[in-house]
């Protein structure tokens, strides 16, 4: 509920202070007199796009405070949680903007965007005019209308869930058939590619391996000779049998010298045996450097195939095994994306299959709904003087999405055997006020806790039918908050509160103010609209009548 409302400097309002309260909230004065501004002023502080040039000429700011009342589970509750802001029983929203454009709001006291305004707004406070595109007149809007009427989230639940599963099974789908593709577009290099690396068969560290072969072939022609004479000069022939006849020279001495020669003998040994490791050794080589001279050509040949593989593919020698692991890999994922393919398809067809099921219910249920409201609403036009208007909700067929497979519109004929058209082209400025209040009063039990405003609903309308008017609204705001701008002494006269606009010049300036009215003063000013400028007794006697019935 709002409870209080202050402007400072804001078009023709120096400083204004009023005090809203639950119930009918009227606002009566002359066209031109600063009600719209009262509503202007209202919009800026819950972030609506309005006036440019909303600061009072001379002042340097303009300045508006609205202050809430919530309850603990009000919408705004969790919107104010969101947003890392303060929440409780009193909200106040404040919103400042300056003479050079630049705007600045808080909400309790804490730093916020007009995003946050807004999505606050929404849940506060609710506009209704004969040419709101925001609310009832607004055909996209009327299906979430209808759904809140028909108070069948489950159903809704179901179809949001349902488009869900089906939008993920057809992405999961639309991947794989883009994977599939591009791997049946290099199906022929993957099956020769890994044809080759099959055939070729390389191993890990096989190209160092084979390069130190090729080169030890390659060289041992010219180093054949020089370790076959190192080995000769090894042998018993030679340093062999030379150390061998010096160590049994020495065994001879050695009987008449005793221990002198001990040492000589142990270290001559020693050199017999490192000799013939050395001389083992050689042998060994000399071995390994036999070979078949086809024996070079064949590591040759093997080696360069590794090598123009590996240059082939962009890897490494030593990569080419793992290489073949992946193109194996994508290969074997191209023979079985058929099946996968058929499997993902299946998929889809089951999601798409349950999304239908789940949209024809909400479909039923909405039909239902609609069937409901209408009732309803032919309920309420028959106190509003439209007894023989037909209101009816018309459901077709629209693209499937989230929200299901239906299209809402608010259709009326104003007359028996009239065509029925939308609810914003068929009835005239004095009939859509009245068709609006009706569908308001049958929708508002889906709602809570916002704060109702009619901007002059009830224009081009009067007599019983203006009458009909404020005791619907009076009965609408029985369990609420409504504030109705209005030039109708019928609805002013059936307000629990009462507020005059009015405009005066001080000082050269003109300068708008709001007064709340006692009963005194409601006479007078319901007078007033009855009369004009001239008021008389009869006229006040009219407002009293009006007053009291």
């Amino acid at each position: 509920m709002l409870r209080a409302l202050e402007i400072r400097d804001m078009l023709i309002i120096d400083r204004l202070e009023l005090e809203l309260k639950p119930g009918l909230n009227v606002l009566t004065g002359e066209t031109g007199a600063g009600k719209s501004i009262l509503l202007d002023s209202l919009g800026f502080v819950l972030g609506w796009r309005g006036r440019a040039e909303l600061v009072r000429q001379g002042a340097e700011q303009g300045e508006v405070i609205a202050e809430f009342q919530l309850a603990s589970d009000h919408p705004a509750q969790a919107i104010l949680a969101e947003a890392c802001l303060p929440g409780g029983p009193e909200l106040i929203l404040r919103r400042i903007k300056t003479a050079d454009g630049r705007k600045t709001a808080r909400v309790n006291d804490r730093r916020a965007s007009g995003d946050v305004l807004r999505a606050l707004s929404d849940v506060l406070v609710e506009l209704h005019g004969q040419h709101d595109d925001r609310g009832l007149l607004n055909p996209r809007g009327h299906r979430a209308l209808l759904d809140a009427f028909g108070a069948y989230g489950a159903e809704q639940a179901a179809v949001r869930a349902a488009w869900s599963a089906m939008a993920q099974a057809r992405k999961a789908l639309a991947t794989l058939e883009a994977s599939v593709a591009a791997a049946r577009a290099e199906e022929e290099y993957l099956r020769h590619s890994v044809g080759e690396l099959d055939a070729l068969d390389p191993q890990q560290g096989e190209e160092a391996t084979l390069d130190a072969r090729r080169r030890m072939m390659q060289a041992s022609e010219r180093i054949r000779d020089d370790i076959v004479r190192a080995n000769q000069l090894l042998g018993a022939e030679a340093a062999e049998g030379a150390m061998s006849d010096a160590a049994r020279w020495l065994d001879g001495a050695a009987e008449q010298l005793g221990e002198a020669l001990d040492e000589p003998l142990a270290a001559l040994s020693r050199a017999l045996i490192e000799l013939g490791e050395a001389q083992s050794g050689v042998e060994r080589l000399l071995d390994s450097l036999e070979f078949d001279p086809s024996e070079l050509e064949q590591a040759e040949e093997r080696l360069f195939a590794i090598r123009a593989l590996a240059r082939k593919h962009g890897v490494a020698p030593d990569d080419l095994g793992d290489f073949a692991d992946d193109l194996r890999a994508r290969l074997a994922a191209l023979d079985a994306g058929d099946a996968e393919l058929g499997a993902r398809q299946k998929a889809v067809n089951e999601t798409a299959a349950a999304y239908a099921r789940a949209a024809d219910r909400l479909s039923a249920a909405r039909a239902t709904a609609a069937k409901g409201l209408d009732k309803a609403v032919m309920g309420e036009l028959a106190p509003l003087k439209m007894d023989r208007a037909v209101f009816e909700t018309e459901l077709c067929a629209a693209e499937p999405g989230p929200d299901g497979q239906d299209s809402v519109t608010f259709t009326v004929a104003t007359n028996p055997g009239a065509p029925a058209g939308a609810l914003n082209k068929i009835a005239s400025g004095g009939e859509l006020s009245r068709f609006l209040l009706a569908l308001k009063v049958c929708l508002t039990g889906t709602e809570s806790g916002r704060t109702l405003i009619f901007d002059e609903i009830d224009r081009d309308v009067g007599g019983a039918t203006a009458d009909a008017v404020g005791r619907r609204l009076a009965d609408l705001a029985g369990s609420g908050q409504i504030l109705v701008v209005t030039h109708s002494p019928q609805v002013a006269a059936r307000g629990a509160h009462h507020w005059r606009v009015e405009k005066h010049v001080a000082n050269g300036a003109t300068l708008s103010t709001v007064s709340a009215l006692p009963q005194a003063d409601r006479v007078d000013e319901i007078a007033r609209m009855l009369a004009g400028d001239t008021v008389t007794d009869e006229a006040r006697a009219a407002a009293r009548a009006l007053l009291e019935a």
